[in-house]
């Protein structure tokens, strides 16, 4: 399966944020979409969502050959301030989830289950989100989208700003699960980005681009992203 782009345009007012990009995202890999902030990340993850128009272009899946249109269930959408109904309680709240999709999962787990896949301990699943910690919430709405196994998983920052512990188990559930679908993963951090992800695109001058990893970790490698970067500023 890929996910491709092709001559993706969107502008705002006169700042053309998006310039006719054009990109392919395969399958079994988690990708890092490096950029200083402001540099157009979540537009473009907008725009794949569909959650805002774009200007020219368009977005498509293609499989075995054929390609079609990307649809609202071909897409899981993590964002990096969590949005849960903080009136209900961890449980209640994914209980609510899974009986409104319940014709469309498969396999579906008890509640205990879920819980337990994503390390959320017993004591904390029956707490009102709203006493729950930001680590807490990103993994509760992280669980929503895998149980929903959308074959792309966009992630927009969604590390920043947990601790190191939760940091940790969260980049080891996306290396088991990204078999099978293709996962986005934005950041302005380049270490979180080389430690975590398959391959690494620069998203800079409102263009995306495959950034060579022969180099990787090197610090010839590492000042020619920082040196893209800063072309942002100027």
């Amino acid at each position: 399966m890929k996910l491709k782009i092709e001559n993706l345009s969107k502008s705002f007012n006169k700042k053309e944020v998006l310039k006719n990009v054009s990109f392919t995202f395969e399958s079994g890999k988690i990708y890092g979409l490096l950029g200083r902030n402001g540099a157009g990340k979540t537009t473009l993850f907008n725009c794949l969502n569909k959650d805002m128009r774009f200007d020219t272009g368009s977005v498509y899946i293609e499989e075995s050959s054929s390609s079609r249109p990307v649809a609202a269930d071909d897409i899981g959408y993590v964002l990096s301030t969590p949005t849960v109904p903080e009136f209900l309680t961890g449980r209640e709240f994914l209980k609510f989830f899974l009986d409104i999709h319940q014709k469309k999962l498969k396999d579906v787990k008890s509640t205990d289950e879920y819980f337990d896949f994503m390390s959320i301990m017993p004591e904390d699943r029956d707490k009102l989100l709203k006493d729950y910690s930001h680590g807490m919430k990103n993994k509760m709405q992280m669980l929503i989208n895998i149980i929903a196994e959308p074959d792309i998983l966009l992630l927009d920052e969604p590390l920043t700003s947990l601790d190191v512990v939760v940091a940790e188990e969260m980049k080891e559930l996306l290396r088991n699960i990204k078999d099978g679908r293709i996962i986005i993963f934005s950041t302005h951090i380049m270490d979180l980005a080389l430690d975590l992800c398959d391959e690494i695109v620069l998203l800079h001058n409102g263009e995306l681009e495959l950034v060579d990893k022969e180099n990787l970790g090197s610090v010839e490698f590492k000042e020619k992203i920082i040196a893209a970067l800063r072309e942002d500023y100027q």
